[in-house]
């Protein structure tokens, strides 16, 4: 049995969906279901036995005693945070409390549950903390892409919530012996992304005929990995890795923004052509900049690959054309995340912007 905290969200959901469809060992699934986790992104486990849907909150340290004692487990995945960096920008609070209070909170409990176990499932418990590459800063064009040795340098609220995440995991380690590993991803994109993100948000607004924002000029460059490939790592870092160890995943695809918003809209012209003869691509509106927008992260991922052998099997092309088309296959889904706090949060935060 391992215990999964945030298996209702994008990465935690795909995590749980691939571990189950390659491993019959149980999963508990801890999700507080806050507007980005969907129980239906969960929905071709129902009835499953070895799926064991909670929710609750990872700060909640009665609960996560009640979860340790009854199912036993002998790892913890961590992939509960908020994580969206414009959402922290204008509500930073949310952030430092899962972020910070609520990883605190996950490793207390866990650290009580760990240290009672007998000799042998004590040595054998692991403890995986999963993180963003974000929590680096912003590299130069020219610089080095991001090593484990890299300098913490976070720029917005929710990098910095999630660098003192990853300094509290570090800490317990050393300071308690807690057996932890953790892992410091790309940007993700694939199946069950809530459509806040960069690829779903332009996916969902070009069928819908709605404007694809742009934040400044459309450079920003970031590292894009299949989540497929993310949640393959994870598990041979769960598997293998360290103790105590960092482990940088990525996808080895640095793009720029407007490079990716315009691949989207070439595949959709082909798949799904407008009805009006035009591309996608017209849709396009640059917007003004987000405060503190790092400009560039790239992962170095030679460190996982040589220790672990894990490379990505995906490359951007052939993982945004899956992507592509499990968004045109589901928009039912698609229509049931998007409610109406959606909307309204999508028109307060770019309408605010206007154009660049």
């Amino acid at each position: 049995m391992i215990l999964v905290t945030g298996g209702a969200g994008f990465i935690g959901a795909n995590f749980v969906l691939d571990w189950l469809a390659q491993s019959d060992e149980p999963i508990v699934n801890l999700d507080k279901l806050t507007y980005a986790g969907n129980r239906d992104s969960l929905s071709a486990l129902t009835g499953d036995p070895r799926h064991v849907f909670v929710r609750g909150d990872i700060g909640d340290v009665e609960l996560l005693n009640r979860l340790f004692n009854e199912h036993r487990p002998r790892a913890v995945l961590n992939f509960a945070a908020e994580s969206h960096v414009d959402r922290s920008i204008h509500g930073p609070a949310d952030f430092i409390q899962t972020n910070v209070l609520g990883t605190f909170g996950l490793l207390e409990a866990t650290r009580s549950y760990w240290s009672q176990l007998p000799e042998a499932e004590r040595a054998a418990f692991r403890f995986l903390h999963v993180s963003t590459d974000e929590v680096y800063g912003s590299l130069a064009p020219d610089a080095d892409a991001f090593t484990e040795q890299h300098r913490y340098e976070p720029n917005s609220p929710y990098s910095a919530s999630k660098a003192a995440s990853d300094h509290l995991v570090r800490a317990w380690h050393h300071t308690y012996g807690l057996p932890v590993l953790t892992t410091n991803c790309s940007n993700n994109y694939g199946p069950y992304q809530f459509p806040e993100k960069l690829i779903p948000l332009v996916i969902t607004n070009a069928l819908a005929g709605k404007a694809l924002p742009i934040y400044g000029d459309g450079r920003n460059v970031r590292d894009w990995l299949y989540v497929g490939d993310h949640c393959a790592a994870i598990r041979r870092v769960l598997e293998a890795g360290t103790l105590g160890e960092t482990y940088n995943i990525g996808g080895w695809n640095e793009k720029p923004n407007i490079e990716i918003v315009q691949t989207i809209c070439a595949l959709l012209d082909a798949r799904r052509p407008r009805a009006d003869g035009l591309s996608y691509a017209s849709q396009i509106t640059y917007v003004a900049d987000r405060p503190g927008h790092d400009r560039r992260y790239a992962i170095d991922a030679r460190k996982v690959e040589r220790e672990l052998g894990w490379k990505p099997a995906e490359t951007f092309d052939t993982g945004i054309a899956r992507t592509i088309d499990w968004y045109l296959a589901h928009q039912d889904w698609v229509g049931r995340v998007t409610s109406g706090a959606y909307r309204e949060w999508i028109d307060a935060n770019y309408q605010q912007r206007g154009n660049a």
